[in-house]
């Protein structure tokens, strides 16, 4: 472990000691959420991204670990594993650098050089190599065979494999050329800005790679990844030839050979899959971020909600919510319909409804215009609020199990509608029954590695859960389950035995739980929340550990621990020293006081109603130079997208965010963010709307 400490420490500028500390933690399944909040004093008041990247990059080094015990016993067993090459291989803690060194001796298919060996031609290779003066005599055939030996020998070098990668580094172009057959096709036209291609590959953008790479899997584009080739082969000169004769001839065809054949396809090979890593991690991140902003979005919280599924054809789908989110009631009402204006005012007056949610989708403003129509008629004083409610991924949680074990009885319309409305009240109780990518706030989501995508998102997910809290006696299965330590199986059975005996009274009735040990209740008491309960700090983001803190901070100042939750002037006259000890540092005692002066503070923003432009409703209203109200929908490497309110996304560019330069447009704008945009153009042929921030 400290060896893993002291490799990791410089690679993320951590301190040896945080890092050993942190695996330490790992390694006793600590969760990265409680180890960020209620560890600080071992880790050194690491952060989640910090002690995530100290997770990601330990399981690194331990696959690391089993890959060279892999490589160790397959050299061993060809009876090739000196004590040099053993101690080696031990002592390598880099990928590249240990598949060089195993290159030699992995298993492959039978080569031309392996063929010209089993000729016996190695001996008139090693010959070649000597470039001593003097004529050859040996037949063509055989100083093939000896070349072919010498290819190979130079594609496997470590040092001409180093110093091709230098070369591709510094010097490496991607280049694209459409595929002939297929460059007509109507669906080859999504990809013809990559058809021409030529960039450096160390500047080219993560978001053209990656369209770059998407383009070439579907069979549209070839791509290829080069160096400079006459200076990647006078690299391999330097190394290999050291004379003018006719032996260092046949080495310098056989490196010419052993480049082309061998070196530059296994090296563009090893760049094209770094890049596409790189531009993984870039979208990833990207995703992740926007996620992050989705779950943390100002939720309405429990009011009595109309929501409303927006459709032309088939009528717009109605639900009734309670402020817990059940269905009391749907209906359909049907746009320009006086009948269904007077269903609608029925409805909020019946049910007292204090909040109307709409979905964004097709006949969405005007279904608004109706909603806005019927509620007109209200008195001044009980007019509910509207709002305009993102519909991404609501069709996917309507079609799912999850939806179908919730409302058995009801069809996909229904479900779809009470998703609305849930996301309205609660974003984050809603969200987390969809699976990410179908929320639509990624790019290039299908491209990437898909393992690492997955990992990140569900760090994000529960890294969120997490920070907000959850209530344990009002929480669905689906978002216990994001909770520190629980999972599917223990969230399950924490909501059946509420079922069964009612509500928890306290963090410490949790113990009652099938299957909840006290590690699990160590890591997951403090994210979970009790109101109404026995103990004022079950509603707190305060761990059940250091409730004898507290408990002795308020008989120190004669008071209970509610007064030290209400009193400020009571928090003021605590002295922090008093409480030091070996566990307890100033970042817990201050994490404490914090949350003892806010408990059960939610980290979210309020909501804010917002209005698209009452005279603009579809693409053809659109004029370059208007100033519009809208709403952020998805961030991407290059720019924003924004809703309009014309069933079509605009784009602001990176270029159009800001009078300055900037690198990342979360720098500006923040996902549903509402903003002022300016129309900058409109292509009606292709449905792009380019839109700028900058002067409005």
């Amino acid at each position: 472990m400290n060896t893993f400490a002291e490799i990791i420490s410089p690679i993320l500028s951590i301190s040896s000691r945080q890092v050993a500390a942190t695996i330490s933690l790992l390694d006793e399944k600590a969760t990265i959420p409680f180890i960020a909040r209620y560890r600080k004093e071992r880790t050194g008041s690491l952060d989640e991204v910090q002690i995530a990247a100290i997770d990601s990059e330990y399981k690194r080094l331990r696959e690391l670990s089993d890959r060279k015990e892999t490589i160790l016993k397959t050299i061993d067993e060809q009876g090739k594993l000196t004590d040099a090459l053993r101690q080696r291989i031990e002592a390598c803690w880099n990928s590249t650098e240990l598949e060089d060194i195993y290159l030699p001796y992995k298993p492959h298919r039978k080569t031309r050089a392996d063929i010209a060996i089993e000729k016996g031609l190695l001996p008139l290779a090693e010959e070649l190599l000597k470039q001593r003066p003097g004529k050859l005599t040996a037949k063509e055939e055989d100083l093939q065979g000896a070349r072919d030996i010498i290819a190979q020998r130079i594609a496997e070098d470590e040092r001409c494999r180093n110093a091709i990668r230098r070369e591709f580094s510094y010097s490496a172009i991607i280049t694209t050329k459409p595929v002939k057959d297929k460059a007509e096709t109507p669906e080859a036209q999504n990809y013809k800005d990559y058809f021409q291609v030529r960039e450096p590959l160390k500047r080219i953008s993560s978001h053209r790679l990656l369209a770059i790479r998407r383009a070439e899997q579907e069979g549209f584009i070839r791509v290829d990844i080069s160096p400079n080739q006459e200076k990647a082969l006078d690299k391999l000169a330097y190394i290999y030839l050291k004379a003018q004769n006719e032996a260092s001839y046949q080495v310098e065809l056989a490196m010419e050979d052993g480049y082309k054949r061998l070196l530059k396809p296994s090296i563009e090979t090893e760049f094209a899959a770094l890049s596409k890593e790189k531009a993984d991690t870039e979208a990833i991140r990207v995703f992740a971020d926007n996620l992050r902003q989705l779950l943390l979005e100002a939720p309405l919280g429990q009011k009595r909600v109309l929501a409303i599924d927006p459709g032309f054809r088939t009528g717009c789908k109605v639900v009734v919510l309670t402020p817990q989110g059940d269905l009391l009631h749907h209906d359909v009402v049907y746009l320009h319909n006086q009948q269904s204006m007077q269903t609608l005012q029925d409805l909020i007056t019946k049910y007292r409804i204090e909040a109307i949610a709409i979905g964004n989708g097709t006949a969405s403003r005007e279904t608004e215009q109706m909603v806005n129509l019927a509620i007109s008629h209200q008195p001044s004083d009980f007019r509910p609020q509207v709002f305009v409610v993102s519909e991404n991924g609501a069709s996917v949680y309507s079609a799912s199990k999850l939806a179908r074990e919730e409302f058995p009885d009801e069809d996909v319309t229904v479900r779809g509608a009470v998703s609305i409305g849930r996301r309205l009240m609660d974003p984050l109780a809603e969200l987390v029954k969809i699976d990410p990518k179908s929320i639509g706030v990624g790019q290039y989501q299908h491209d990437v590695d898909q393992t690492r995508l997955k990992e990140s998102l569900q760090q994000t997910v529960e890294s969120v859960v997490n920070a907000v809290g959850v209530d344990v006696n009002t929480a669905s299965p689906y978002l216990l389950t994001y909770i520190s330590g629980l999972g599917p199986a223990l969230a399950q059975n924490i909501v059946q035995y509420r079922a069964a005996n009612g509500a928890f009274l306290n963090r410490k009735a949790l113990m009652k739980v099938p299957k909840m040990g006290a590690k699990t209740f160590e890591q997951a008491a403090g994210f979970l929340r009790v109101s109404d309960g026995d103990n004022p700090l079950d509603n707190s983001a305060v761990h059940p550990e250091r409730y004898q803190l507290i408990e002795r901070m308020a008989r120190d100042l004669q008071c209970k621990v509610e007064d030290l939750m209400h009193d400020g002037n009571l928090r003021a006259k605590i002295d922090k020293n008093r409480y030091l000890s070996e566990d307890v540092g100033l970042p817990t005692l201050n994490d404490i006081l914090h949350e003892l002066e806010k408990p059960s503070r939610d980290p979210r923003a309020q909501l804010e109603e917002f209005h698209f432009d009452e005279h603009v409703h579809s693409v053809e209203d659109l004029q370059p130079g208007m100033v519009l109200p809208g709403i952020v929908t998805n961030i991407s490497a290059f720019g924003a997208f924004v809703d309009l309110g014309v069933h079509k996304d605009g784009l602001i560019h990176i270029s159009e965010m800001a009078d300055r330069r900037i690198k990342d447009p979360q720098e500006v704008v923040k996902l549903h963010q509402h903003v002022r945009v300016r129309v900058l153009d409109i292509d009606r042929a292709r449905g792009r709307i380019s839109l700028s921030l900058r002067q409005v």
